[in-house]
């Protein structure tokens, strides 16, 4: 049994002990294989839901050496996350079709290894197939066109069978809409959330089809709110400095005002990703104030930096939408602190170092984000003065839970209070109702460290965010009352063999 002392309950400031116990599915170990028990000092931890970031890119099938979902996955724990959405940008595309593996040259491979014909199969029974437990909880997204290739929208009789009942509840007023249960189709563990063509923004010509089938499944659309055909950086002084195309920011505004319309007339909930410009934070603004089904992310990077810190940084701040301007960056801490950003995602998107090194112009767009995102938010956000620490949970923990379908766990619910207690009491999670659904994150609101990308657990090393000094850091993981991944003194925090602490 693990107890860990004193630790603040991260809404209501309730000093608690918080009980882990050993079970027989679940033993916490130290490197050299023994239990771990006694007692830590908890006195400069919160606990908190477990983060949820609703914008992974896990490469897996297709391009495992930028990662896989082992890595990926490990990625997710170190961060705090114990919950993530995979986009469906793999290789074959998650469209839901069955395909011919002899034919496909680019993730084939994977999915002929393990004798499955779908992408959205391979990543719903990755653990069954690979025999492997992963440490985080992950659901998965549709792609808005067949291939992502923006011609033919994808069926929805190709894919509802990945839907669990939560999502399909919303299609209960669709009388030509099917159960999502039945003999052949068991309980879907990792679940479909949304429609999207993430890194691409859905085209005008298959735009109200993916609308109808998301009114059609309750599945939201989930909008790469930006289309541009030539560019690599901000269009403004720093392109023309370094000589390179620029990328306007009417590009993100163009599709965002097209989406806002779309939702007028439809009523479909459309979820904009990584908003970068003042513009489209002035329109999501207006289109929330009209009551549109509209809700918004942006990313630790648009609020971190500008496109000046590409001359820095180089292909490592190379993104898609890139980094736009300090006037910009300011806004996008404004919308933050007003409400207009739903959430926070880290769009986690590794490559390759030799991807990274081809140059500004031609390096691929994307960096990593999962295990330094707390901190880098905390650092802008929190020390800056836009928002409290609590705020900051709710952005990088409950609402994109609640995006995603989910109820966060509630820290005071399980000990059967919203108020602070003047007696210090002790959760232990064996003892909750159901402690299989309890998800958290204890943090180190006062740990200083440098961020090191050598000791990253992604197999990406992609950050501009490499040796900056931060305040705040996860220090465990616990997803279903377990411990999945540990900083705390005397935890394992990964085994030589490169599995995490399960």
């Amino acid at each position: 049994m693990l107890t860990i002392h004193d630790i603040a309950v991260w809404d209501t400031g309730e000093r608690i002990d918080l009980v882990i116990s050993e079970s027989d599915e679940q033993r916490l170990l130290t490197e050299s294989g023994a239990i771990v028990s006694g007692d830590i000092d908890g006195s400069s931890l919160i606990v908190a839901p477990g983060l949820t970031d609703p914008h992974v890119h896990f490469r897996d099938p297709g391009q495992l050496d930028k990662e896989t979902m082992v890595s990926g996955s490990q990625a997710a724990a170190a961060g705090g996350y114990t919950r993530v959405l995979i986009m469906p940008n793999t290789l074959p595309a998650a469209d839901g079709r069955d395909i011919n593996v002899q034919e496909v040259e680019d993730g084939g491979e994977e999915l002929k290894e393990v004798g499955v014909y779908n992408t959205l199969d391979y990543l719903q029974r990755y653990e069954q197939l690979h025999d492997v437990k992963l440490p985080v909880r992950y659901d998965i997204s549709v792609c808005a066109s067949l291939g992502r290739a923006g011609k033919l929208p994808t069926r929805p009789a190709d894919y509802e069978r990945f839907m669990d009942s939560a999502s399909q509840s919303a299609r209960s007023d669709n009388t030509n809409a099917k159960t999502s249960r039945s003999a052949d189709n068991p309980l879907v563990e990792h679940p479909l959330r949304a429609i999207t063509d993430d890194g691409s923004a859905i085209t005008d010509e298959i735009l109200d089809a993916v609308l109808a089938d998301s009114k059609a499944t309750g599945l939201p659309v989930l909008e790469h709110c930006e289309h541009h055909d030539s560019g690599a950086i901000n269009d403004g002084v720093i392109s023309r400095k370094l000589g390179i195309a620029g990328i306007s920011t009417e590009t993100e505004l163009a599709i965002v005002n097209r989406d806002i319309e779309a939702a007028r007339r439809t009523g479909v909930h459309i979820h904009f990703q990584h908003v970068s410009t003042a513009g489209a934070f002035d329109a999501v603004r207006r289109a929330k104030v009209e009551g549109l089904p509209i809700t918004c992310e942006t990313a630790p990077h648009y609020l971190a930096l500008c496109d000046e810190d590409i001359v820095k940084y180089g292909a490592m701040a190379k993104m898609n939408p890139p980094l736009r301007s300090e006037v910009d960056r300011r806004a996008t801490v404004a919308a933050i602190a007003d409400g207009t950003v739903d959430m926070i995602a880290t769009d986690h998107a590794p490559h390759t170092a030799a991807e990274k090194q081809a140059g500004l112009a031609d390096a691929p767009n994307g960096i990593i984000g999962l295990e330094c995102a707390y901190g880098v938010c905390r650092k802008v956000l929190v020390e800056g003065g836009a928002i409290s620490d609590e705020r900051l949970i709710e952005l990088m923990a409950l609402e994109p839970e609640r995006l995603m379908g989910h109820t966060p766990t509630d820290v005071a619910m399980l000990l059967n209070t919203s108020s602070t207690c003047a007696t210090k009491r002790t959760l232990d999670l064996s003892k909750v109702e159901h402690p299989e659904n309890v998800d958290l994150t204890l943090i180190d609101i006062r740990n200083d460290w440098t961020v090191d990308s050598s000791a990253f657990h992604s197999k990406g090393r992609n950050t501009p965010f490499d040796s900056w000094d931060l305040t705040g850091r996860p220090m465990a993981t616990i997803i279903g009352s377990k411990l999945v991944f540990s900083r705390l003194p005397d935890c394992l925090e990964n085994r030589q063999d490169g599995s995490m602490t399960v």
